[in-house]
């Protein structure tokens, strides 16, 4: 058989797990670039019969799937991959799995506070200054007594508020869902949308991509923030309504943005915000520690082999 490791961007995956076994049965090929296209996919992946999908790195919709006649297995890492479409995969007879991940949300809060400080001490473009010789070129801001906005309160929101409290900044909330309940028991005030950006000095997101939640911060919460605000983004990027953003950046209608997740990932190279220096940018880190990614491929060649075995393994069920 032929497997394909999709987007393993620096090579790790044939580093961080034993593939031996694997190997005296199979093929393995690793894609270390984004496929830009469903039809380029199509195209380099119709050969295989098994595809490793870093998490949702790259969609694999129905449309591709019908397209790979070769196909029997896909591993995916994580428990959940929203680009993946495992309910035509299994329609097809094709096995689906998944891998278990360490801890991913811790990953992710720790993250998500790293953005917060440089995004508030301007440490990015500081560290540029003093390369470059020059020294205390801008003021930042201090946390205790601010307020932080979360927009989505459930368990990394909390965690992330809890973080905030300790700094001594006051949290509100909102989400869709949301009720005074579970906000007085994170220890959070319950807003409204409108408000919670207008109130904030820091506002977070931390909502799952869905169709309800798609596009959900618009230009009018972008116009409610204040001159001085910051936004912070780690969860998905079409969360968010990119161009919105950009404008209010470019304007200075904020004072900055953190952000870890974008519309398109990678990032092109010749995207308008790798040009602003009221951004602070990370490559999707959220997930990507060295233990979780290595359980990821640990677990995922031991769901390979598995499948070989006839006895496979954390299967995706729909």
């Amino acid at each position: 058989m032929r497997i394909a490791i999709l987007d393993d961007y620096q090579r790790l995956s044939l580093e961080l797990a034993d593939w031996s076994r694997v190997r005296k049965q199979c093929d393995v090929t690793v894609f270390d670039r984004n496929i830009g296209s469903e039809d380029e996919a199509a195209r380099l992946l119709a050969p295989f019969e098994i595809l490793f999908v870093m998490r949702e790195r790259m969609p694999v919709p129905r449309s591709l799937i019908e397209r790979l006649p070769n196909l029997k297995m896909i591993v995916s890492t994580g428990t959940r991959n929203r680009g993946l479409d495992s309910r035509a995969a299994t329609e097809r007879g094709i096995v689906v799995t998944h891998t278990t991940g360490l801890h991913a949300t811790a990953t992710t809060l720790e993250l998500t506070w790293a953005l917060i400080l440089a995004a508030a001490r301007n440490i990015p473009y500081e560290d540029r200054m003093m390369r470059e010789g020059r020294w205390q070129e801008t003021l930042g801001m201090r946390l205790v007594d601010r307020t932080l906005g979360l927009c989505g309160f459930g368990k990394l929101g909390q965690a992330v508020a809890r973080i905030g409290q300790a700094f001594g900044m006051k949290t509100i909330a909102w989400s869709q869902n949301l009720d005074q309940a579970r906000a007085s028991a994170g220890g959070a005030e319950l807003v409204g949308k409108q408000e919670l950006f207008a109130r904030s000095d820091i506002v977070s997101v931390h909502l799952v991509l869905s169709d309800r939640t798609r596009g959900l911060v618009g230009a009018p919460e972008f116009a409610a923030m204040r001159p001085d605000a910051i936004f912070v983004n780690t969860s998905r990027g079409p969360i968010v309504d990119e161009a919105a953003m950009i404008d209010a950046l470019q304007r200075k209608a904020i004072r900055r943005a953190a952000l870890d997740v974008y519309d398109i990932e990678p990032l092109p190279v010749d995207h308008p915000l790798r040009s602003l220096d009221s951004v602070v940018l990370s490559p999707h880190l959220g997930y990507a520690s060295e233990d979780n990614i290595r359980q990821y491929y640990v677990d995922g060649v031991e769901n390979i082999e598995a499948f070989l075995a006839g006895k496979p393994i954390r299967i995706v069920r729909d």
